[in-house]
């Protein structure tokens, strides 16, 4: 696996990371042996970035990570903003002190190595106070790092003007490529890691799905297809589901030949030098595999990333709902 450094963090991560979401059993139910089975195979296959939060599976994510016996290689990533008591307006460096203490126990340690502030609103982002908490919290050593998670290119500039945000996670594939015109070459110049989240579009770009796909009651491509739950963007990159079938059809055509469909998607974001990893989800240990080989496909010819580039403008971005 290669490795790429996740800005002035100074850490080495696998450019493939493991998303944990869907530990927590919030994309429906997933077993205790399979979640170790999942921790075990992706520490085998080299990936050494794992992303969890507290409010995944009310913590049980974060739980199934410090069950699991890992290496030191290993830098586990988690998030904190979006937990009762916080969320929307209750944000105060108390209550994201004890959050971030509960993290702490459930994934075993005494300090965090990246805590992000989890897609807090835009307005308290805005008024900067909690960012502020974030760097004093650091100097106390809860967190070695912190960053944040955003949904926005407007909430993700924000966070850049902040000295002391070393990352940065964003929604960023083939549906959603806005992020590559400034966010991405500022990064760049404040030496912020980016941390790619949503690279198969809830699992639409893998190519497996048709119009009849039907989800489980309790995972949120059912429930929050439209928004019902919190923000469209973060399913299926705020695409609407029959019409993301389609644009995935348009998109085998102009696929490489041979490379399936998920493996493209993870090869056009990380042709993105300023990428330091991307973190995508397993509900089965098998899929870990396909996820680690687009690490190792050669880069799309420059004239493909600007043909898709087009293709996103004209056919994809007047579609998205939930901001970009």
């Amino acid at each position: 696996m290669k490795t790429r450094r996740l800005g002035k963090t100074g850490y080495a991560v696998s450019e493939i990371g493991l998303g944990c979401w869907q530990l927590g059993g919030d994309f429906g139910p997933l077993g205790d042996e399979t979640a170790e089975a999942i921790l075990t195979h992706a520490a085998n296959a080299g990936i050494t970035f794992w992303d969890s939060a507290d409010v995944y599976g009310g913590g049980l994510s974060e739980s199934r990570i410090g069950a699991h016996v890992r290496g030191p290689d290993i830098t586990v990533a988690t998030k904190v903003g979006r937990g009762a008591g916080l969320f929307p307006n209750k944000y105060t460096k108390q209550g994201l002190r004890e959050s971030l203490m509960g993290s702490a126990r459930r994934l075993g340690v005494t300090r965090l190595d990246l805590a992000q502030l989890h897609c807090v609103p835009t307005e308290v982002l805005r008024d900067g106070a909690i960012f502020g908490w974030m760097d004093e919290l650091q100097a106390e050593g809860l967190v070695r790092h912190w960053g944040a998670s955003v949904e926005t290119i407007e909430e993700g500039l924000l966070c850049l003007e902040q000295p002391g945000c070393a990352t940065l996670q964003i929604i960023f594939n083939l549906f959603r490529q806005d992020a590559a015109e400034q966010l991405l070459p500022r990064a760049a110049e404040q030496d912020v890691g980016i941390i790619v989240r949503l690279p198969l579009a809830s699992g639409l770009l893998s190519g497996k799905f048709d119009k009849n796909t039907r989800f489980e009651a309790g995972d949120h491509r059912n429930y929050n297809r439209d928004g019902a739950a919190f923000s469209v963007g973060e399913t299926f990159s705020g695409i609407p589901f029959e019409r993301g079938v389609e644009l995935v059809q348009e998109l085998r055509g102009l696929s490489p030949e041979g490379m399936p469909m998920s493996q493209f998607a993870l090869r056009w974001i990380l042709d993105h030098p300023q990428v330091s990893t991307v973190i995508a989800g397993v509900s089965k240990p098998e899929q870990i595999a396909d996820n680690v080989a687009a690490s190792e496909r050669k880069s799309l010819f420059p004239a493909l990333m600007m043909q898709l580039g087009e293709w996103y403008r004209s056919e994809v971005k007047p579609e998205i709902r939930g901001g970009v």
